[in-house]
């Protein structure tokens, strides 16, 4: 493991970049940024697959918060990049107990959105006594249920002609079940089968998760070049979907009664189509320390307007709530 610390006149650059070994053939990409003697605050980026982002720092006040962010198991930094082996969501959750124990973190806020969201809400069930205070943004449980209402039913209603698109890829007995199709065909090794298929789920996805997205419909001459870097997040989410999540039927919201004693801020847009404000509802009701907080105009992104001030606003609370 080998640590750098950074300086700089950005006041929300790393205070730490490392790469950390966490078995398996895995590296971890791991930053601090913030206050060293701050509030300790976990970042769980989305996906699975997608990676930390520079913006995903200024959600946290550096004078108040010492705030970490990683990149989970081959997705951003980490390495070996795009490596879908070993690579479970039990395996996350002991990796985020691993950077706890290696920075002397005993207790810490959790934030994350979408599937940072599940990742959260699954380590916090796991490790309830580590977890002060929680900040989800665009509830996600990791279910079957919620993945068909996003891509079979939102689509549909609101694109239409993506939706035409988007079965057009697939043959007539494959549209049957078409996300489990798409499934098979982005984890198939052959380019000629996979790309075609990565492509379409990530534009799709790119376009419901916006509230005013550039286009309706797959343009297939962006695809990139056979052999050039291609995204990493649908492959990865292919594979954590077609497994469940590695999570059992309804786990996250029957495991919601262990947060109690955990204060929640949950921050849900209003016109989610990927993560609609019902399942942040739903959690709020059986999480009692849990308020859901509406961004009135905004989709699904944390770059969407109002949702990193609400993130921030909820992040304030928390740490008042701490001192």
């Amino acid at each position: 493991m080998e640590s750098e610390a950074v300086v700089g006149g950005d006041r929300h650059a790393p205070l730490t970049t490392q790469m950390l070994p966490v078995g398996e053939g895995h590296t971890l990409y791991l930053e601090t940024v913030g206050n060293p003697n701050g509030v300790p605050v976990l970042f769980l980026h989305g996906g699975p697959g997608s990676g930390c982002q520079p913006s995903h720092r200024r959600l946290f006040d550096p004078n108040r918060f010492h705030a970490v962010l990683f990149d989970q198991r081959g997705a951003g930094r980490s390495t070996p990049h795009g490596d879908r082996s070993a690579n479970s969501t039990d395996r996350l959750i002991a990796d985020i107990e691993t950077i706890r124990t290696i920075l002397e973190i005993d207790r810490w806020l959790v934030v994350g959105g979408s599937w940072g969201a599940t990742l959260a809400l699954a380590y916090a069930q796991s490790h309830p006594e580590r977890v002060t205070g929680m900040v989800l943004r665009a509830t996600f449980l990791g279910t079957r249920n919620e993945l068909d209402w996003a891509f079979l039913a939102a689509m549909p209603h609101f694109y239409p002609r993506l939706y035409a698109e988007f079965l057009d890829l697939l043959t007539p007995p494959e549209r049957v079940d078409p996300l489990k199709a798409y499934w098979r065909r982005i984890l198939d090794p052959d380019p000629e089968v996979h790309r075609p298929a990565a492509f379409a789920w990530y534009q799709a996805e790119r376009i419901l998760s916006q509230i005013a997205p550039p286009a309706d419909g797959l343009d297939f001459s962006q695809i990139p070049a056979l052999g050039a870097r291609f995204p990493t997040s649908p492959f990865m989410e292919a594979h954590f979907f077609s497994n469940e999540c590695f999570l059992e039927p309804g786990e996250l919201l029957t495991g919601a009664s262990k947060l109690a004693h955990i204060p929640g801020r949950i921050v849900q847009s209003r016109y989610d189509l990927l993560c609609p404000p019902g399942t942040s509802y739903s959690l709020a009701r059986a999480w009692p320390g849990a308020q859901v907080q509406i961004v009135s105009t905004a989709g699904h992104g944390q770059g969407e307007s109002g949702v990193e001030t609400a993130m921030s606003k909820a992040l304030s609370e928390l740490y008042f709530a701490t001192m």
